[in-house]
């Protein structure tokens, strides 16, 4: 999907909604406050560079504990449920892509490059990314627009910074180009192209590590 005349970006704004922040399922790293000062300053970026923006929802039945329709904690955060946006993605299943018209809209606007923002890092913000580079688009990650929540089952535990870390870690490894929002306004301006790494050179950049260690 290369564009001779420079990206075709979407910024898209996953499920910045009330439950993350007020609600049953609170973000708790990066501080969700941070996480939010910098979600509207990629909003103000994108409108300043006339980048569209993908506003998304997710949204479960009314019986469901978490996002279900109707309630409080399904709502937009009234800090961006008034930002204007290009188009409106309702789902039901952690990819942007799964289910509704974002893909049929990607294509329609001929855009090459998603930057990702929004809850959870390693559910919705994961899902989405890993298919979007599956399907051939750039992919850029704000970390510091972005959040994640501890979690406790059979396979063990984690708290919500080693998720955050761990998946953005993995995303710039391979699927995105990870970096703060600072960064990426930066490049907006600068028309720096943010690099993704690859599986490789993140390994033995650790056993290179190692090795001097010992020596």
């Amino acid at each position: 999907m290369a564009n001779n005349t420079g990206p075709r970006r979407a910024l898209v704004v996953i499920d910045v909604q009330n439950e993350y922040i007020s609600g049953k399922f609170l973000i708790e790293y990066p501080p969700v406050e941070s996480s939010l000062a910098n979600i509207k300053k990629a909003l103000d970026a994108a409108e300043k560079h006339g980048i569209p923006v993908v506003m998304v929802q997710h949204v479960l039945p009314e019986s469901a504990p978490i996002f279900a329709r109707g309630s409080h904690g399904v709502k937009l955060h009234p800090s961006i449920a008034s930002r204007p946006y290009a188009h409106f993605v309702e789902k039901t299943l952690p990819s942007c892509f799964a289910g509704t018209d974002f893909g049929a809209w990607l294509t329609a606007n001929k855009i090459d490059t998603l930057t990702i923002v929004g809850y959870m890092t390693h559910n919705c913000d994961d899902s989405t990314m890993r298919e979007a580079f599956h399907a051939g688009y750039e992919v850029e990650f704000l970390h510091d627009a972005a959040g994640s929540l501890p979690y406790k089952n059979k396979a063990g535990s984690a708290t919500a910074e080693e998720i955050h870390r761990s998946v953005s870690v993995v995303m710039q490894s391979a699927f995105a180009a990870v970096q703060t929002t600072d960064e990426w306004i930066a490049s907006l301006t600068g028309g720096e192209k943010p690099e993704r790494d690859n599986i490789f050179v993140s390994n033995q950049r650790v056993v290179q590590a190692r090795l001097t260690d010992t020596a």
